[in-house]
C-alpha cells in the first residue's frame, strides 16, 4: 500500500491543464473499472454487487465468486478462535455474502488476544497496518483528484472526488480500530 501511495506523489506533479491535455484519451478508464481493484476491495471483505456491475462478465463472475466466499477477515477471525479466543458461531458461520458488521463480543475478544496472545496481536496489527494504507491511499486519491479535475464528473462516470471522499473512513476491519480506545 505504501507503494501505491508514492506513486499519487507522481501524479500529483501534474498541473490540471497538463492532466486535462490528455484526460480524454483515458475514455472511460478508471480505478472505479478495475476489475482487480474489485478483486481486493473482494478479498478484504468489501460486499456491494454494485462495485461488479459494470465490468465485462469475465471479470464480474470472479468479482463475485470472491464476494461470496470468507473475506481476509473472516479468516482472520477464524485464526484468533483457534488460538483459543470466542468468536461467536453466527460471526463464525456468517453467510460471506453479506457485509459484515462490528461486533462487540469479537472485540471483546481481540482485546483479550491482544494482552495474552503477542503472535496473535502482531497479525491483527499487519492487518490494521493494510487498513490504514488502504485509507490513505483513498485519501490520497480524493486529494490528487481535486488538485486535478476539481468537481468534474470521473474518467468512468462517477461523480469524481465527491464519490471517492464518500468512501473515506470506512475501515475494512472495523472491530481492529474499535478496540482502540478500549485498551
Amino acid at each position: 500500500m505504501k507503494i501505491c501511495v508514492a506513486q499519487i506523489d507522481i501524479l500529483e506533479t501534474m498541473t490540471p491543464l497538463q492532466f486535462n491535455s490528455f484526460r480524454d484519451r483515458l475514455g472511460a478508464s478508471s480505478g472505479f473499472q478495475s476489475a482487480q481493484f474489485r478483486e481486493v476491495e473482494a478479498i478484504l471483505g468489501r460486499r456491494d454487487t454494485r462495485a461488479a456491475s459494470h465490468l465485462l462478465a469475465e471479470d464480474k463472475a470472479r468479482v463475485e465468486k470472491l464476494m461470496n466466499s470468507r473475506s481476509l477477515w473472516d479468516s482472520a477471525l477464524k485464526f484468533v478462535h483457534s488460538r483459543g479466543f470466542a468468536i461467536p458461531d453466527q460471526v463464525l458461520g456468517r453467510d460471506f455474502s453479506q457485509p459484515y458488521e462490528a461486533n462487540s463480543d469479537v472485540q471483546s475478544s481481540l482485546l483479550e488476544l491482544h494482552r495474552n496472545d503477542p503472535e496473535g496481536s502482531l497479525i491483527c496489527e499487519r492487518l490494521v497496518d493494510i487498513d490504514e494504507g488502504l485509507q490513505e491511499w483513498r485519501y490520497r486519491h480524493v486529494k490528487m483528484v481535486e488538485r486535478t479535475i476539481g468537481h468534474k464528473t470521473g474518467t468512468g462516470g462517477s461523480s469524481g472526488a465527491d464519490y471517492l471522499a464518500s468512501t473515506l473512513f470506512k475501515p475494512v476491519f472495523p472491530d481492529l480500530w474499535e478496540i482502540r480506545s478500549k485498551f
